[in-house]
This record gives C-alpha cells, sequence and structure tokens, in this order.
C-alpha cells in the first residue's frame, strides 16, 4: 500500500505527461503481480464495490477522532472531499503496515458480509496503522470514488514498455469484462489465449475538436465527411453466435438494448462495428434525454423499449470475418461495412451512417449549417487512408461540431464545489425571468477562468441573502452566457426544460440582469430546437 501511495502522490503531483509515464513504468517493474492487476483495474475504472455506507464512515470517523458531529460536518464542508476529510482529522497511527495493495482491497471487499459493528472494528483497525495519504487512498475504494488523472493509454504505454510489446497489443488486452479476482497478469498479457475471448472489444478510436479553419486540412479530396450523431458511442460485436454491446467506458451492455440481440440471426460471422447507439422512432432520431430515460435502468421493460426503440448506426467496422481489419484504410474498411450492413439488412434496428456529399469546404460549411435540422452535433472528418488507431490521436479523425446554443441568465444560487475548489464557490444555479420572477432552469460549474471564480466569490461573500445547508441565495445581480448542446421538455424541472451540457460562456459584466433572457425565450428555443 506504501508503494501504491507513493505512485498517487507522484502522479498527483505532476501534469507532465514524461513524468507520469517514469512514474508508472517504475512502479510497474517492481510492484507484485496481484498490486500491478489492481492498479491497472483502478486506473481502468474497475473499482470494487462499496461494502461500507458513507455515512457510517463519518460517524466512526468523527467518534475515532473525538470530535463533535457538527465539527466534522463543517470540515468536510470546507474540505470538500469525505475521503479527505477521515484522512485528515484521523489521529496518527499508533501501528504500521507494510501490507500490500491487493491486501487491502481483498480486507475492504471482506466487509460485505459482516455486521455493522465488525465493520467498524475492522475500519478503525485499518486506520489504525496506515498513513494519512494510505488512509485516503483506503476510503476512496471503500466508497468507490478513486479517481486519478492517468489515461487508459498511458497506463497501456507504460506496459508495454514494461512487457516490452506493442501498445495496441497491450490496450487490447485490457479490455473486457475482467477483474483481478478473475484473471492472474500473466494470463491477461502473457497468455497465447487471452485475445480468444469472444466478448472482447477494441480499444476506441476517438477524434479530436477541429478549432480552427476547416481550411487548414488542405484538400477536402482527402477526407470523408458524415454527420455526427448524438447518442452513446459502442461497438457491437457478434462472434460465435453471440451478441455483445460495449460502450465506449467499457461496459458491457447488451442487457440495456434487448432489441438489437435478434441481430445475432443476421449478421455475419466474425463482426464488431463501431458506430453510436441512438434513440430513433417514426424514422428519425429522438433526443439524447430520451435516450437517458433508458441509461439508469437496471431494466428495460417493453413499455420503454416502444417508447424509445433504439438503433446501432454504425460508421465503421473492425473486425471482418473473424479478422481484424483495424490497420486497413478507411477507404478500404467503408466498403466491408457497407457490405455487411446491407445484407444484414434490419433498418429498424442496424444502420450506417451515411457519407456527407461535398466538393468543397465551402459545400460542407453549409451541410454542417444544417446539423440541427437532422438531429445531429456537426460533422465527423475522417482521412480516407486513416487506420483505426486506439485512444485519442491528433491528425486523422476530426469532429467539427455547431456552434452551441446561448442563453443569457442570472446566477441565483452558490455552493462550494469539491477536492481543490472546495474553499470556492463554483457550483452555480442560474434563472431567467418569468414576469418579475426568476425561474431557476440550470445549473453550471465550467468555463471560467481561476481568476474569475475569485472574482465572483468576493462577490457572493458579500452578497449572500440567506442559506440552506451548503446554498447561498445570493443577491441576483451577475449575468452569464450559458451555452448548452441541446434543449428538451422536462418535467422534472421548475423551469419545464432541461439542457444538454450547459457551461458559462461569459461574465457578462456590462449587462444588467433586467436584459437577461426570459422563459419565453428558453420556450421558443425549446419549440425550434427540442
Amino acid at each position: 500500500m506504501k508503494r501504491f501511495a507513493q505512485l498517487f502522490r507522484e502522479l498527483d503531483q505532476t501534469t507532465k505527461t514524461n513524468s507520469k509515464l517514469r512514474a508508472l513504468v517504475d512502479y510497474f517493474k517492481d510492484a507484485p503481480d496481484q498490486d500491478k492487476m489492481w492498479t491497472i483495474a483502478l486506473f481502468s475504472h474497475r473499482r470494487p464495490r462499496r461494502t461500507v455506507n458513507t455515512t457510517l464512515l463519518r460517524l466512526w470517523a468523527a467518534e475515532h477522532a473525538q470530535v463533535p458531529e457538527w465539527l466534522f460536518n463543517e470540515s468536510y464542508s470546507m474540505v470538500g472531499d469525505l475521503a479527505e476529510t477521515i484522512s485528515l482529522i484521523t489521529p496518527k497511527a499508533t501501528l504500521q503496515s507494510n501490507q500490500s495493495l491487493s491486501y487491502w482491497i481483498e480486507y475492504i471487499q471482506n466487509l460485505k458480509d459482516v455486521d455493522e459493528e465488525e465493520k467498524k472494528r475492522k475500519i478503525l483497525n485499518a486506520w489504525e496503522q496506515l498513513s494519512t495519504d494510505e488512509i485516503f487512498l483506503l476510503n476512496k475504494l471503500i466508497t468507490g470514488g478513486f479517481r486519478i488523472g492517468v489515461s487508459q493509454k498511458m497506463t497501456a504505454k507504460a506496459l508495454a514498455k514494461v512487457l516490452q510489446i506493442e501498445e495496441s497489443a497491450v490496450a487490447h488486452r485490457m479490455m473486457g469484462n475482467w477483474t483481478p479476482d478473475t484473471i492472474s497478469f500473466d494470463e491477461l498479457f502473457r497468455s497465447e489465449n487471452t485475445l480468444d475471448d469472444i466478448s472482447k472489444p477494441y480499444p476506441f478510436y476517438l477524434a479530436y475538436a477541429l478549432e480552427g479553419d476547416v481550411e487548414s486540412l488542405q484538400s477536402p479530396n482527402d477526407w470523408i465527411a458524415e454527420r455526427k450523431w448524438d447518442g452513446i458511442r459502442g461497438q457491437l460485436i457478434y462472434r460465435k453466435g453471440e451478441i455483445f454491446i460495449w460502450s465506449r467506458g467499457e461496459e458491457l451492455v447488451s442487457d440495456k438494448y434487448p432489441e438489437l440481440q435478434v441481430l445475432q440471426h443476421f449478421l455475419p460471422e466474425g463482426v464488431v462495428l463501431d458506430g453510436e447507439i441512438m434513440p430513433f422512432k417514426d424514422g428519425k432520431p429522438l433526443s439524447f434525454y430520451a435516450l437517458q430515460k433508458r441509461i439508469g435502468r437496471k431494466a428495460v421493460s417493453k413499455k420503454t423499449m416502444n417508447e424509445i426503440p433504439v438503433v446501432f448506426r454504425s460508421y465503421d467496422i473492425l473486425e471482418y470475418q473473424g479478422k481484424d481489419i483495424r490497420t486497413e484504410p478507411i477507404k478500404v474498411r467503408r466498403p466491408f461495412l457497407e457490405q455487411v450492413i446491407s445484407e444484414t439488412n434490419q433498418p429498424t434496428i442496424l444502420q450506417i451512417s451515411q457519407m456527407v456529399d461535398f466538393h468543397t469546404w465551402e459545400d460542407l460549411k453549409r451541410i454542417r449549417s444544417t446539423s440541427r435540422q437532422h438531429h445531429c452535433e456537426g460533422i465527423m472528418l475522417k482521412n480516407k487512408l486513416s487506420t483505426y488507431e486506439a485512444g485519442r490521436k491528433r491528425g486523422s479523425w476530426w469532429k467539427w461540431k455547431i456552434d452551441p446554443l446561448v442563453i443569457d441568465a442570472v446566477m441565483i444560487y452558490a455552493q462550494r464545489g469539491h477536492g481543490r475548489r472546495a474553499s470556492l464557490y463554483t457550483d452555480f444555479t442560474f434563472g431567467v425571468w418569468k414576469g418579475e420572477q426568476l425561474i431557476p432552469f440550470t445549473k453550471a460549474y465550467s468555463g471560467l477562468t481561476d481568476a474569475e471564480f475569485m472574482e465572483i466569490n468576493r462577490f457572493i461573500r458579500s452578497n449572500t441573502l440567506e442559506r440552506y445547508g451548503p446554498v447561498c441565495v445570493v443577491k441576483p445581480e451577475l449575468v452569464f452566457e450559458i451555452a448548452f448542446e441541446g434543449i428538451n421538455a422536462s418535467n422534472r424541472h421548475k423551469s419545464g426544460v432541461a439542457l444538454r451540457f450547459p457551461r458559462m460562456k461569459r461574465w457578462r459584466k456590462n449587462k444588467p440582469k433586467q436584459e437577461a433572457n426570459t422563459l419565453d425565450d428558453l420556450k421558443a428555443m425549446l419549440d425550434q430546437y427540442g
């Protein structure tokens, strides 16, 4: 655990890619294999299941530190992170432990079936022999809140250096439905048979946002274009008579989209398609807001499937006739994709993302301007010679999104952030006018500079009207331009609308609050774009 805590500190204290890579390489060279496995699992979002509820942790920590519960809660409010608050308030360890990361993960996993008193005894025993950093990490693992600023691509790169095998092979082996409890390090990375898992997806290739002029891409003849659809990125796998569907977050989601299982009767053997899971009804895409109603459900009813049917809209093929074809250029892969979709002939659940016909960049600009009418987010551009790579790489694939929708709103509530922002108010609620009243309609916490956040905090501290727990009611004076990707009707919000990806685009310092937009303006946007 000490070695893992050291790695965490080294990664957390630098933003330099090379420094992080060196730290990972050094760790993977020395760590026991089971610790390596858990580190890889944690860095690829495979966390242990939660075995202790956070309310109990707070009570036990306050009691152990001999502080009143109100003081602990005030400290928590200021720190903004439960695991960190407990690590800071816990008395210094009287014992020492040299146990490994995998030991402590097994320790907390074994708390699942014990009674509350035994859980408390075990947790206090752990706190009494770990350092502050180790307690912080243990608490993160217990609560399921472990996060680290390391991409799976960087983890794969470090492992590739240690194992002296291709990075792409490591990235592929890291994919799939495994845990450190079900497979060993040797089986995952050194076995010849590990890629035989018929459900295993490929690492996703991700595009960069095109922020400059499209003319910088040189000749339009070198590129293919298609619309950028707004759904859930996924891979649809058909091998040995079974359908598997993976999300980009490496979650096996086959059960969430049961209507796609019928494709096992029509797809050719040994096919992996890359595409978008989209809500689709009456010949057109539904909003992403509709899809969200399905995402969070453990079981999908027939009623939900009828109301919000989905389609897999494919734009690439990664495996054909059981052969990995990612190293073929897209101009070669595309005909295979067209053939598979055509022969499968199930347009209600499997479609192809049509290429956009254009000859000049001006043509494509005009097509892009109609994106919202086609229920999409903009244009995808792919070089005709591009292979299917792993992770986000600059140069061959670009997403050229349309400009966001914007509306001017008044800040009415403020709440402290979390982590390094715990001492600042950074989470704001905004309102628009309905007559003489400001109606709350969205929250936002990103888009401003650190200097702007500091200035806004000075205003909040001098202009707080009321407090409701951690939330401040702020004097309604500050106006902000709120940018967002989409708008939908919502009966869960007082305003009757819900925004997609809201953020603060700019602080309208010279705009009086009376000139902020109205609820009628939002509803007009809903009529036009919802």
